[in-house]
């Protein structure tokens, strides 16, 4: 049986300037849109309260207020539309205000028509995502796409094994996220699994058909950076026989993840920041600027407000990637999801049935700090296996040191005591002695040790 045509999608235009609202919506009619416009924030409010829109675009500056204040008034009632805001050209400030307030995304006046029409595509999509009735246009492609996105997300989010509390609240976090453009910067230890939460963010999102570029920032040579990230053209240093792309093309339309962000160097961060701010990229060698349609999302296991006081990273650029937060809490603080990440790692590592614990095992794993975090388990319960008889892993097995380790820190966590300059010389010199005789030992021993932990 044939199904009934699907209305086209309502955008509402709002923007004081009579040529630009003009503009807006000749371009988004010849989208197949239904476009309502209004002059100010009064008008607009008049509009929203007889109808339902798919999208709402609006200019900062109002002749009667900000556009702060209609996406504000909009998210106090709740309602479905995803709202994007235009801003002045250089107005860093007021795009991280309308992002953190719930805007979808912004755009930066004077707009490119390419941008508004993919931005507003994006928002429609969205819209229609969270809504069952789907209107035609952006948003009835989009009811396909939502469809076939679900399987993923849930998919995602299934491997951020564990149902503790702070893991309930991660996910939760990741599905609300997902929904806009905002800049997302998750922090965490190393080993917690940074970059699984950023494919979540992006599984979860209206990109999810997109591409997902993860970038290693401290693995990059600093002089190949800029080529890495924006791309080259043909001959335009020693080596390039051929046009490149860089990261950020190779993201278009998806999700760029840019790991380890507070390793980049100073000259490279100004550069990133002009990428984000003008969503367009100058590969070397080219007098042209290519548009890029990516959402950022990077991550840290540094301090970057202590490393913006220390002068290493900018200021304007953590501003522009904090946007959203997202803490990722170490293992040591969720150890209510031992188990099932303990199963999740042995299922991985050996055939169903052939690996398992002895009783005591799972206790000591708790008693463990785990610096290394989830990385550090997954370490841990691969020597573990290694040594177990068959497939059995023993207390012994897992080589945690957990009394050394212990004691290590106690002694680091001891204040020092000063001592003469003559007791120093002393102790460095039988020190020393002590060392030669160690060696000597050690060479004439039959004793092997080996050392497997990392």
């Amino acid at each position: 049986m044939p199904q009934a045509p699907a209305s086209p999608a309502q955008v509402l235009v709002v923007d004081d300037e009579p040529d630009l609202r003009t503009l807006y919506e000749l371009t988004l009619l010849r989208e197949g849109y239904r476009v309502e416009a209004a002059g100010t924030l009064q008008e607009a409010w008049q509009l929203l309260e007889g109808r339902k829109f798919d999208a709402v675009i609006t200019d900062m500056r109002l002749p009667d207020g900000l556009g702060l204040e209609l996406l504000q008034r909009m998210n106090a009632q709740q309602r479905q539309e995803r709202c994007v805001v235009m801003t002045a050209y250089g107005s860093a400030e007021n795009a991280v205000e309308a992002l953190k307030a719930g805007a979808f995304d912004y755009l930066t006046k004077p707009v490119d028509l390419k941008q508004f029409r993919s931005v507003v595509a994006s928002a429609i999509l969205e819209t229609a995502s969270n809504d069952k009735p789907r209107p035609a246009g952006g948003a009835s492609r989009a009811a396909a796409a939502g469809e076939r996105n679900a399987g993923a997300s849930s998919s995602a989010l299934g491997r951020l094994v564990g149902d503790s509390a702070p893991m309930r609240l991660v996910k939760e976090r990741i599905e609300k996220v997902a929904r806009s453009m905002a800049p997302v910067l998750v922090r965490g230890e190393s080993g917690t699994g940074k970059e699984l939460v950023a494919r979540a963010i992006h599984a979860c999102s209206h990109r999810a058909d997109g591409p997902f570029v993860a970038v290693n920032c401290s693995a990059i040579p600093e002089t190949l950076l800029e080529a890495e990230f924006f791309g080259a053209k043909k001959g335009s240093y020693t080596g390039a026989a051929a046009d490149r792309e860089g990261y950020f093309q190779a993201a278009r339309s998806g999700t760029l993840f840019l790991d380890e962000i507070g390793d980049l160097p100073l000259p490279m961060q100004s550069k990133l920041l002009r990428a984000i701010q003008e969503r367009s990229v100058r590969p070397i060698g080219s007098t042209q600027e290519d548009a890029v349609d990516v959402r950022i999302v990077s991550a840290t296991h540094k301090d970057l407000q202590a490393e913006v006081q220390a002068s290493r990273f900018r200021q304007d650029l953590f501003y522009r990637l904090n946007v959203i937060e997202l803490s990722l809490p170490p293992l040591r603080e969720r150890l209510d999801d031992l188990p099932p990440l303990v199963d999740a790692v042995l299922a991985r590592l050996a055939a169903p049935g052939q690996a398992s614990l002895a009783p005591g095992v799972l206790d000591a794993l708790r008693a463990y700090s785990f610096p290394g975090n989830i990385r550090e388990l997954e370490n841990v319960l691969e020597r573990a296996l290694a040594f177990a008889n068959d497939g059995v892993i023993e207390v012994g097995d897992l080589s945690l040191k957990t009394a050394r380790l212990a004691e290590t820190a106690r002694v680091e966590a001891a204040p020092a005591v000063a001592m003469p300059a003559s007791c120093a010389m002393r102790e460095s010199s039988a020190a020393h002695k002590a060392g030669r005789s160690s060696r000597r030992s050690r060479s004439a021993g039959t004793a092997i040790s080996i050392t497997l932990s990392r």
